[in-house]
């Protein structure tokens, strides 16, 4: 037990691994919204929402007092893509709040993942331009990289709940999270990745997830043709994905 309280605390610690301690809370909050259960303002909602928020909110004071406290040099040598699982998780957590009519609450959230992922992307070209020679993000690791398309589309999502509709902030979002997804697509981002598989493939996964969602509520708000199919491609696509990494999961399991 004390082993593993030290690996823990080491992880917490660490600038790659305090970030993954976002990822059960925000499985949580998406999971409270796709639940039967849940209804806007029900008293258990409210509950579970506060229950799954605050330890988003608490991780967030930490990662944010390090940054302030100790300056932008700090900031350059921690930041990293894993760091986008905090624009997330606020991001998600800001749906969540609007879906129960927390319209303050979703919008407080909501500017605060905003204003986090701003701060990430001006150190993204920094990253990306030493990302050869950079020993802050392992090679296995670099798929993260896909975290970026994620952050935007679940803002794209989360948008749509506080204004009630698809409306141009959310189309804009969208078209962004698409343009990077190409961008990484189409460049020499992933050259170096490490060919054998391992489970940061499944970083692929949840981007294009949530991309395909994005697509969605963007073809039933336009109606159009050209909408529609690129709505069925990246749903072919994220579905192609996520039975590949499957697939690839059972095949390497010892």
């Amino acid at each position: 037990m004390l082993v593993l309280l030290q690996k823990r605390e080491s992880r917490f610690l660490h600038h790659v691994g305090v970030n993954y301690f976002f990822v059960p809370w925000i499985s949580f909050l998406l999971l409270l919204q796709s639940a039967p259960f849940f209804t806007p303002k029900s008293v258990s909602s409210l509950i579970l929402w506060w229950v799954f928020a605050v330890p988003v909110l608490a991780l967030d004071v930490k990662i944010y007092g390090q940054w302030f406290t100790k300056g932008k040099r700090f900031l350059s040598t921690v930041a990293n893509p894993t760091s986008q699982l905090s624009v997330i998780g606020n991001l998600v957590g800001a749906q969540a709040a609007a879906n129960m009519g927390w319209k303050e609450s979703a919008v407080c959230m909501f500017s605060l993942g905003m204003v986090h992922y701003l701060v990430l992307f001006d150190v993204f070209v920094t990253l990306y331009l030493r990302l050869s020679g950079s020993d802050r993000l392992p090679v296995m690791l670099r798929p993260v990289f896909f975290l970026c398309i994620a952050a935007l589309s679940v803002a794209s999502l989360a948008w749509e709940s506080i204004a009630g509709a698809f409306d141009t902030a959310s189309k804009m979002l969208f078209f962004l999270s698409l343009s990077l997804f190409l961008f990484t697509s189409l460049t020499n981002t992933f050259q170096e990745i490490e060919r054998s598989f391992n489970v940061a493939w499944w970083a692929y996964s949840f981007p294009l997830t949530v991309l395909a969602l994005a697509s969605t509520e963007y073809a039933q708000q336009v109606k159009g043709t050209i909408a529609h199919l690129l709505m069925l491609v990246l749903s072919a696509l994220s579905v192609l994905i996520a039975l590949c990494l499957t697939l690839f999961t059972l095949l390497n399991m010892h």
